[in-house]
């Protein structure tokens, strides 16, 4: 079959949930034996939101080849397993900088740069890249934004284009909201007929709507939408508040939208696929009760900063059929003096990843806390750095043991490697990425993982100091993973305690619904 590509669109307010949409449909097409890939295309001028502030956008998801993305990539991968890449990734500060390095080049050929034809014209070409390098039956494009947003008007130009050139193969899925007025006692509708309003002033007919709701709608209010918005009856379909997000595909697919989407674009419906592992995980998830307190300790006191991680947690609880209550501890509050207050209560703790000097002095009375009270912790990334240190100063003796990417100090057992030193961009010195890393044999993570070599994603810019790893091994804490190539330090472990485990990579990129991280499942199985 010719690729078939779906434009999904948001409307109204933001924070819709168009990655999730996106996520699910992509899941109910590949569950009737399609392949599909889903990529994000955002309005914003930086060029990846990899020196955003966690605050302003939430965590940044790292793909296998290094690129640093929006967290929606982190859901489109839980979803449906598939390994996103940079093209799946686009922002409109990408696409000015090749058409200006393009204009720079002279490849225009002296013409006058203009968003339409040349931005709109880059735009097309990304969206239709992935399918030219590999065959995808459909091709999912959320489009990052709400409609009427001044700097998402070359997206749409560009989606207009696309769909009047690709006829049949190309259809717009807009997500918009129905408030409910709790005073009127009435669910309101002119929103999303504004919202379609907008969007045919920019030459788009929506194919499908979606109209996400805190309330259940009622056939009737579905029918009116249809009929204001020029939408075929079965086409609009609701996004109740659901318990968790993983219930979305099933509620999608109960309501036909994957079977609307593939006659939409021409193909034979077939018989509804049953999706019994999906099924069965979302059983379990409803039927879990034990509850399992979990600490993350980190500087950012937002969700949406540590995404990842939470969902690892959370997947992994229901395959050992608890739920995983997450308490977000603030690093900058935890002092050596109250510190077992703050820790408290918890079963396990996570000491989080995170970038520069705020906080970590917490992180470390975290690390020294649950090392000598042997309380099953994680630690990931800065995380896993806050360990070493901390075992630095407090096992082997060194007090001013400390990372030179907060000190200058003789026992820097946390460095930059010496061909970083004289890069300045600070998006060039970071590993990005999948790496290997070889696990020793007899280790905790070599049972865990049950292999002897393992790929798993980074990003960072400083390294645990191989001078030092001696000292480490013979004190106890053992660096039981290896990069083979540069024999740079992935893993320690504590063998003598329950559960410490620090890890310079992300686990938590590689988790999905139905394969959840090996790392995660056995901490959770540990502090059960």
């Amino acid at each position: 079959m010719n690729t078939k590509y779906i434009f999904v669109t948001g409307g109204v307010v933001s924070s819709l949930g168009k990655g999730i949409i996106s996520a699910s449909i992509g899941k109910l097409l590949q569950a009737r034996g399609y392949k599909v890939t889903i990529q994000k295309f955002d309005p914003y001028i930086n060029i990846d939101p990899g020196t955003l502030n966690p605050y302003e956008h939430g965590e940044c998801y790292v793909t296998v080849d290094g690129m640093e993305t929006d967290l929606d990539l982190g859901h489109y991968e839980r979803f449906t397993g598939i390994r996103t890449t940079r093209e799946n990734s686009q922002t409109t500060g990408k696409i000015y900088q090749a058409v200006i390095d393009k204009e720079r080049r002279g490849d225009y050929l002296g013409k006058t740069i203009q968003v339409v034809p040349h931005i709109t014209n880059e735009i097309k070409a990304r969206i239709k890249a992935n399918a030219t390098r590999e065959h995808f039956d459909f091709v999912i494009t959320e489009i990052g934004g709400t409609i009427g947003d001044i700097e998402s008007a070359p997206f749409m130009e560009a989606i207009r284009q696309l769909r009047w050139e690709m006829g049949r193969n190309a259809i717009n899925i807009h997500l918009t909201y129905v408030p409910y007025l709790r005073a009127a006692g009435e669910l309101k509708t002119k929103p999303t007929q504004h919202s379609v309003k907008e969007l045919q002033s920019m030459g788009i007919q929506p194919d499908i709507l979606i109209l996400r709701t805190e309330m259940h709608l009622e056939k009737g209010l579905l029918q009116k939408v249809a009929s204001f918005c020029n939408v075929e009856p079965d086409c609009v379909v609701q996004s109740e508040d659901l318990p968790s997000i993983y219930e979305v595909p099933l509620n999608m697919q109960k309501q036909g939208l994957d079977a609307a989407i593939i006659r939409k674009l021409g193909e034979e419906v077939g018989p509804t696929p049953e999706m019994k592992a999906w099924r069965s995980f979302v059983d379990k998830e409803k039927n879990a009760t034990e509850e399992l307190h979990i600490g993350l300790v980190g500087k950012y006191d937002l969700q949406d900063a540590y995404k990842s991680i939470r969902e690892s947690l959370s997947l992994a609880a229901v395959y050992n059929d608890c739920k995983a209550k997450l308490h977000f501890v603030n690093s900058e509050e935890i002092t050596k003096d109250n510190v077992s207050e703050r820790l408290a209560g918890l079963a396990g703790v996570i000491i989080c990843p995170g970038f520069g000097q705020r906080g970590i002095e917490g992180k470390l009375s975290a690390a020294e806390y649950t090392r000598t009270h042997d309380i099953p912790t994680f630690g990931i990334c800065l995380g896993m750095q806050m360990m070493v240190i901390e075992f630095a100063r407090n096992v082997l003796g060194y007090a001013d043991a400390n990372s030179s990417e907060m000190a200058k100090t003789t026992h820097n057992v946390i460095d930059i490697m010496e061909d970083q030193k004289n890069i300045t961009n600070m998006g060039g010195t970071m590993r990005l990425g999948a790496y290997g890393c070889d696990l020793e044999d007899g280790s905790k993570v070599r049972s865990i993982y049950g292999a002897q070599h393992i790929e798993e994603r980074h990003r960072h810019r400083y390294e645990f100091n191989n001078a030092f790893r001696e000292e480490y091994e013979a004190a106890g804490m053992k660096c039981v993973g290896k990069n083979p190539e540069s024999d740079l330090v992935e893993i320690v472990e504590i063998p003598e305690k329950k559960w410490y485990i620090g890890t310079q990579f992300h686990p938590e990129y590689s988790s999905s619904v139905l394969n959840p991280h090996p790392l995660f499942m056995d901490f959770i199985k540990n502090i059960k």
